[in-house]
């Protein structure tokens, strides 16, 4: 028997088995971050992260998400228990594939130069002199903005951000992004 649900704006069947699991493991979560400030915006970006990674398990042949697929996506993200006592002294974890994104928290215009600086790690204003230089040389990079700035996608979850600059997406990284982004909403709200 399978149980229909919706994750992250989807609509996911899942196996008994796994979707008890799943209810277990979001339950785990919501109690870890009840009392932290942003804990809706933590669980929301955590649903789209399993959503995103179940996505990717499914295909024309595969259309139900199995036990299996829950532990996969749970080792991934990693266990409530692992966050309240931090990570094991010694163990780093694995930097993830980097993704090319439009940055909007540190655009001047449209975010294309800040998410190429994030893409490499570079400093942004080396890229924006970049495209400066190419703009009065001929007006090349006035184009190559314009049509990076419509292909790239603006990085608009916690997970994207985390993707951006290479950092792993796992829940510890979700809550202290969302954690630092509520602390400079509130540092400059004061100001």
């Amino acid at each position: 028997m399978t149980v229909n649900i919706n994750l992250g704006g989807y609509a996911f069947n899942l196996d008994d088995d796994a979707y008890e699991r799943l209810r277990q493991y979001m339950k785990r979560l919501e109690k870890e971050f009840s009392g932290e400030p942003g804990a809706t915006e933590i669980m929301s970006d955590i649903e789209g992260r399993i959503s995103e990674l179940f996505r990717g398990k499914l295909s024309s042949y595969k259309q139900v998400i199995t036990m299996k697929d829950v532990e996969e996506v749970m080792a991934i993200l990693g266990s409530p228990e692992d966050i309240s006592g931090g990570e094991p002294a010694g163990e780093v974890p694995p930097r993830s594939q980097r993704r090319m994104y439009r940055d909007p928290d540190r655009r001047i215009i449209g975010g294309v130069c800040a998410g190429i600086s994030a893409y490499l790690d570079w400093d942004p204003l080396i890229i924006r002199i970049i495209f400066a230089a190419l703009i009065f040389a001929g007006g090349f990079g006035l184009l190559l903005y314009l049509i990076l700035w419509i292909v790239l996608p603006e990085a608009k979850t916690t997970a994207q951000k985390l993707e951006m600059r290479g950092d792993p997406v796992t829940i510890e990284n979700i809550k202290d992004s969302v954690r630092q982004e509520f602390n400079t909403v509130k540092e400059k709200m004061n100001l």
